[in-house]
C-alpha cells in the first residue's frame, strides 16, 4: 500500500473539494473492500475532485459497505445504487442522473491506485482542449489496406493531433466534457443491447459519431500507476473483450460504413 493510501485510509481531511471535476467509478464482490484505496489516491492527489461517486448494483452493499468505504463516505465519498449496467456503470447512471452538465466527468477503475498529478494532468489538458476527450491510455486503430486490423494489434496513440482512429481505454482514467457528456444522456442506454460489456468501444463510437476527438494527455507517461496489490484483472473483461474479439465484434456491429469511410480516410470530413 503507498503512503499516500495509508494517510486517505486514516486520514480525515475531505477526498473532494469544489471546482474540481466529478469523479464516478464503479465496484463489485471483493473489489468493494479494497476500492477504498483507489478513492483515496485519488482524493489525495493535488487536484481534488467535486464529488467522489461509487456505483454498486448490491443493495445490501450500498446499504451496508465495507469498513473501509464507510470511513470515505465521512470524507465526501458517495456511495450510490444503480441498476446492473456492467462496465457501463462507471458512468452512465452518473450521466443519466444530471438534466444538463456544467462541469466534466472523468472515469477511473477500481483496482489502480492513481498518482498524485492524476486529476491534475487531464483538468490541464482538458483546459487546453475544452471540447475533446482527453485520457491517460489512447489507443490507435492500426488500418491494414482497406480495413481495420483486429483490437489486438492496435497500438498506443502519442499525438496531440485530433483524429478519429484514437480510442480512450478506461484503465488509467478518461475525462469527459460536459457537452459530451449531455450527448451520451441523450443517447441513452442503447449499449445494453450492442454493446453491453464493451464501454470503452461504445463511448468510442458515440464519439466518433459525434466528430468529438479523443487525445492522450502525455504529460506523466504512464508513470505512477499502481495495480493494488492482491488483486487481478478482471480475466472475462480481458478474454472476452481483447483476446476472444468482442471489440472487434462490437465495433463491427455499431460502425455505419461512413464511420469505417471516416476512420480509413483518418478524417472526419471524409463523408
Amino acid at each position: 500500500m503507498s503512503s499516500a493510501a495509508i494517510r486517505g485510509r486514516f486520514g480525515r481531511r475531505s477526498l473532494v473539494a469544489p471546482g474540481g471535476p466529478v469523479v464516478s467509478l464503479t465496484t463489485f464482490g471483493v473489489r468493494a473492500r479494497s476500492v477504498h484505496l483507489t478513492l483515496a489516491s485519488i482524493g489525495r492527489g493535488s487536484v481534488q475532485p467535486s464529488r467522489l461517486i461509487v456505483w454498486l448494483d448490491d443493495a445490501a452493499l450500498v446499504s451496508s459497505p465495507p469498513r473501509g468505504l464507510s470511513r470515505l463516505c465521512r470524507r465526501g465519498v458517495e456511495v450510490r445504487l444503480c441498476d446492473d449496467l456492467g462496465p457501463h456503470k462507471k458512468y452512465f447512471p452518473y450521466v443519466s442522473s444530471i438534466a444538463r452538465h456544467r462541469v466534466p466527468m472523468v472515469t477511473a477503475d477500481d483496482d489502480v491506485l492513481y498518482p498524485p498529478r492524476w486529476l491534475e494532468t487531464l483538468v490541464a489538458d482538458h483546459g487546453r482542449h475544452p471540447d475533446a476527450i482527453v485520457a491517460h491510455r489512447v489507443n490507435r486503430i492500426v488500418v491494414d489496406g482497406a480495413a481495420v486490423a483486429p483490437y489486438e494489434r492496435w497500438g498506443r496513440a502519442t499525438s496531440e493531433r485530433p483524429t478519429p482512429r484514437n480510442y480512450a481505454v478506461g484503465v488509467k482514467g478518461v475525462l469527459y466534457p460536459p457537452a459530451f457528456l449531455d450527448l451520451l444522456r441523450a443517447t441513452g442506454d442503447g449499449f445494453t443491447d450492442v454493446a453491453p460489456g464493451s464501454s470503452d468501444t461504445w463511448l468510442h463510437h458515440c464519439s466518433l459519431r459525434a466528430g468529438v476527438p479523443v487525445l492522450p494527455v502525455v504529460t506523466l507517461r504512464g508513470a505512477g500507476f499502481w495495480p493494488i496489490r492482491g488483486l487481478r484483472p478482471s480475466p472475462a473483461l480481458l478474454d472476452q473483450n481483447v483476446r476472444a474479439g468482442r471489440n472487434d465484434r462490437v465495433r463491427a456491429a455499431l460502425w455505419s460504413p461512413d464511420d469505417l469511410r471516416i476512420v480509413l480516410q483518418d478524417h472526419w470530413d471524409a463523408c
